[in-house]
């Protein structure tokens, strides 16, 4: 064997191991399998997992057929147990209705109403392939950021999640100041250089885990904040704003000029939907370009 071809099998090898071992350390999971959420991976991390169409639910399913506790999901050691609720509908595993509980095996298909399931186990090299195609429907190619349809979905859950818990809720909308004229004054490539810098501030600077970053088109990014008031989304937001006024934003040698104007929201009432929500804060973006811009707002009745 040549030494080429014993580099190419060494790094072929080292691929696998590395496929292998980031693999290990991944959840079981649920995926669905067709319909308006087809590819979206739920990771089993709770002893007991809820699945229905109420928003107290672990995992919420506002779909036909589908009852508001409909079934749930127990990992016991190196067991996941599937238990049905006395669903009105059932609860079918691998097209037989389910009695009572089962173990669930590698490739079981759970079907609740409408919606179809496909079990992963635990440390399966399988889940890194949807892991890529999730990323790959969800997000953003050129930021990063999850995507405008991810967002959408995400706001809609979590503002019927805050109905049902009255936890709150805060949306943060930023909008980058004379856009146009960054590309038309310093060309196209700067303005991409500006979103992709940008993002990347924003997700190192303070976006937890459970809050949705997202590009929602052209200039304008968001930052949903689950179990967040208005004045700790107002203070996040100012932080933020600040950041990139005072960061160097250099393309070609040429120091750029970039601020946002900002507008905050809250759930609260007179909220029923997320567009609702996202209207508020596109309201507050708007009074802070009229104020001047380069400066944060939020939602005034």
């Amino acid at each position: 064997m040549s030494d080429d071809s014993t580099i190419v099998l060494t790094d072929i090898k080292a691929a696998l191991d590395s496929s292998d071992k980031e693999a290990s350390n991944k959840p079981p999971a649920l995926l669905v399998v067709g319909g308006d959420l087809n590819g979206t991976l739920f990771d089993l991390v709770h002893d007991e997992t809820v699945l229905g169409r109420s928003a107290e639910n672990t995992i919420m399913l506002e779909f036909q057929g589908i009852s508001r506790h409909h079934l749930k999901i127990l990992l016991q050691d190196t067991k996941v147990i599937i238990v049905d609720l006395g669903s009105k509908n059932g609860t079918y595993l691998n097209n037989q209705k389910l009695e009572g509980s089962a173990t669930l095996s590698k490739g079981d298909i759970i079907k609740l109403g409408s919606v179809a399931l496909k079990f992963i186990p635990a440390g399966d090299p399988e889940r890194l392939t949807y892991d890529k195609l999730s990323r790959e429907a969800n997000m953003d190619r050129h930021t990063g950021c999850y995507n405008k349809t991810y967002f959408n979905n995400a706001i809609n859950l979590e503002v019927k999640k805050s109905k049902v818990t009255g936890d709150p809720l805060s949306l943060v909308l930023f909008d980058l100041d004379h856009f146009k004229a960054l590309n038309d004054n310093f060309g196209h490539d700067a303005g991409d250089y500006v979103l992709k810098e940008m993002a990347r501030m924003i997700r190192t600077n303070g976006v937890r885990d459970q809050d949705v970053f997202a590009r929602y088109g052209g200039e304008e990014f968001v930052i949903l904040l689950p179990k967040t008031n208005l004045k700790q989304s107002f203070e996040i937001a100012e932080r933020l704003r600040k950041l990139l006024e005072g960061h160097k934003f250099v393309y070609d040698s040429k120091k750029l000029p970039v601020t946002a104007s900002v507008g905050v929201a809250d759930y609260r009432q007179g909220v029923n939907t997320g567009t609702d929500l996202f209207k508020r804060a596109d309201a507050a973006v708007y009074k802070a370009k009229q104020g001047g811009r380069n400066q944060v707002h939020f939602f005034k009745e």
